[in-house]
């Protein structure tokens, strides 16, 4: 099953027997005060940074938030698309829980998008999967409902299917559904890994839909994060993640990936990992 997403100058497949596509996290200012301060300012400059650092080191593709408190999120969100569209071709990923900014970045997004995200929850598909529908894009899904997040990879596993079911009213097609089995800290919750893998994989062999996850929130609040999330990973890509969401600058995540893409069997005679090698050590 192939998802693709585009811009107005590039196209990107997203499938199990293809490369992993990294949707690079890092244009989001929740955390980032720094970020937060020059958006508030209407500078750009960081955001475009971000966004040609992260394709230069692999991201296929862009989530783009523009979440700050008491701000104009869709006249922001806008701007962003543009702003981001006029320095990297890469397609992007609208990530907003607000339908008014949704609604507006789809409007003026020239292209395909992926939207970040529905969950099962009434209101969320009643409003997300019109729009989703209505603008040709492509959505992520979150395998939680009203009832909160599911205890068991079966019932995530459930809402998933209800989502998928639900978007096709609106003219969704099931392989513009990416699933998200949702990944919660291990910190919190020492089987909060094990939970995201057994739904992942299960979903991925029972629905055969294309995976995504938030991958670094499995280490959040525990120390060496990187070592942890790169492990993670390559582990979650196994079981049928194809488009993870992470950060594409971190050296440890990007070679995981290539090493998990290899092990799988998606990067021809290594060809893929030995230019990565070259480029980390001319650049060393």
């Amino acid at each position: 099953m192939i998802t693709t997403v585009r811009s107005n100058r590039k196209s990107v497949s997203i499938g199990r027997d293809l490369p992993t596509a990294i949707i690079g996290e890092r244009i989001n200012p929740t955390g980032r005060k720094v970020m937060q301060a020059a958006l508030l300012e209407g500078d750009f400059d960081m955001v475009r940074q971000d966004a040609i650092a992260q394709v230069a080191a692999g991201a296929a593709v862009l989530d783009v938030n523009a979440g700050i408190p008491g701000i104009d999120e869709a006249d922001l969100l806008m701007r962003l698309v543009q702003e981001i569209g006029g320095v990297v071709d890469v397609p992007l990923c609208i990530d907003t829980a607000d339908p008014e900014a949704l609604k507006a970045a789809l409007a003026s997004y020239d292209g395909k998008a992926l939207v970040n995200s529905v969950s099962g929850e009434e209101k969320s598909m009643r409003t997300i999967l019109p729009l989703v529908g209505e603008h040709g894009a492509a959505v992520i899904a979150l395998c939680m409902d009203d009832a909160g997040i599911p205890d068991t990879p079966e019932k995530r596993m459930a809402v998933a299917a209800k989502i998928i079911k639900f978007a096709a009213q609106y003219g969704i097609e099931k392989e513009d559904v990416v699933v998200d089995p949702l990944v919660l800290s291990m910190g919190a919750d020492s089987n909060a890994g094990r939970m995201a893998l057994e739904t992942t994989r299960l979903i991925s062999e029972e629905l055969g839909v294309n995976m995504t996850m938030g991958a670094s929130n499995i280490s959040f609040g525990l120390p060496d994060r990187k070592g942890i999330n790169a492990a993670f990973i390559a582990m979650a890509i196994h079981a049928g993640v194809t488009c993870p969401i992470t950060n594409p600058l971190i050296a440890e995540i990007t070679a995981s990936i290539l090493a998990a893409d290899l092990a799988m069997g998606r990067d021809q005679y290594a060809m893929r990992w030995i230019k990565s090698f070259r480029k980390r050590n001319s650049a060393g």
